[in-house]
């Protein structure tokens, strides 16, 4: 028997890659029977689809990511947060006229619960009551402004003002009087918090598929939609324009967040805080201003996921389930992997299309096969492709 544990403990990564192999070439000869009859234009076809929705899988699991590692906290109110960000999106971009006290109001609502996101110290600095005076003037008067075109920059102006307020409210009234309770609590409540804003949401936009048409005029600029490659080795290959334009936003959104968190003060500051909370403060941090950061910066990208999905699909109360999707891509790629996420997020892609190229007609593709990868990926690391390990001592 101890040989045998000094063998394992002398090998262990060894015989992992060894596990991985061999499950690979296992699933690969039980699935050759399915592969027999399959075009070979179609499965090409298969893998640019699954990259191009893992795209915004990973832009879904950066969002998470970042509230866990800024809290701890694993976000499960991060699909509402989608589908109400894009909803507000699709009030700004449908409506003819914005009622300029409404808008005033959402801006200045914002402006206040930025001002005072480390306390109300910065209610008492004179140049952020000027600065914040100008903000809202400014986002309010482009909110209200009949222009004719001008529909998608105001639902961006809205969409993000809102979503700002929306993850800036969950962390103030949510997130933050649970400080110094038991992790589970705050776990608990970005479950009672997702119940709320489904709530709101049926109240407000009803529980009907909304279509979010902001790619209705590519043909009218010249883009193909689809776009179709003819003849590509025994048949056609014709991929969803809608696909490619959301897979590339997605892309500079995860590429801009990234910049932001390697190459700014307060990227510098959000990695401290990260690491280990106590010390930060220690070094004069303020933790509560990073983490109220952290959460309107998830609100955000949840917005832009949202619209993005609601524009390739459309709005419908079945998004939040694509955040149920992306947590295996979260755990897949690690916790605390931001690289992680692109990866687990493209993952979890290619397996979904897959899945459904190979069972057609059922459910394999969302309700199965990336929980099965991700239970195997778990057994065999059980810290994510890139998570780290972490040893607590008590």
């Amino acid at each position: 028997m101890t040989a045998l544990t000094n063998f394992y403990t002398g090998y262990k990564r060894e015989l992992r890659w060894l596990l991985i192999v061999g499950g690979l070439v296992l699933a690969l000869l039980l699935l050759q029977p399915l592969l027999v009859d399959k075009k070979v234009s179609r499965m090409m076809m298969t893998t640019v689809t699954g990259l191009l929705v893992g795209g915004v899988y990973a832009l879904i699991a950066l969002g998470i990511v970042i509230i866990n590692k800024a809290s701890g906290v694993f976000n499960f109110a991060h699909g509402l947060m989608m589908l109400f960000g894009a909803m507000l999106f699709y009030s700004f971009f449908s409506v003819a006229q914005v009622n300029p006290l409404a808008a005033g109001a959402l801006v200045l609502a914002t402006a206040l619960m930025v001002l005072t996101m480390g306390g109300r110290d910065s209610l008492r600095n004179p140049r952020n009551l000027a600065l914040a005076a100008v903000a809202v003037v400014v986002l309010t008067a482009l909110l209200s402004v009949q222009i004719s075109g001008f529909q998608l920059i105001r639902a961006v102006i809205g969409g993000l003002v809102g979503a700002v307020l929306i993850g800036l409210c969950v962390e103030r009234f949510a997130i933050r009087p649970l400080i110094g309770q038991p992790l589970f609590a705050s776990v608990l409540m970005t479950l009672a918090v997702s119940e709320i804003m489904l709530g709101l949401t049926q109240m407000t936009w009803g529980s009907v598929e909304i279509p979010l048409q902001i790619f209705a005029g590519l043909n009218s600029l010249g883009i193909p939609t689809p776009i179709r490659f003819e003849d590509v080795i025994d048949g056609n290959i014709t991929i969803r324009t809608e696909l490619v334009i959301t897979f590339i936003l997605a892309l500079v959104a995860f590429g801009a967040f990234v910049a932001f968190f390697r190459y700014t003060s307060v990227g510098l500051a959000m990695r401290a805080t990260a690491e280990n909370q106590e010390l930060a403060r220690s070094v004069g941090l303020r933790v509560r201003f990073i983490l109220a950061i952290a959460w309107g910066i998830a609100a955000l990208l949840a917005m832009v996921g949202g619209v993005l999905q609601g524009g390739a699909t459309s709005l419908s109360l079945n998004m939040p389930a694509l955040a149920l999707r992306a947590f295996p891509a979260v755990l897949l790629g690690g916790l605390e992997s931001i690289g992680g996420a692109l990866v687990g997020g493209l993952i979890i892609g290619l397996v979904q299309e897959w899945a459904n190229f190979l069972f057609p007609g059922t459910q394999a593709g969302t309700e199965l096969a990336p929980y099965v990868v991700l239970m195997l990926v778990l057994v065999v690391r059980p810290d994510g492709l890139f998570g780290e390990k972490r040893i607590e001592r008590i």
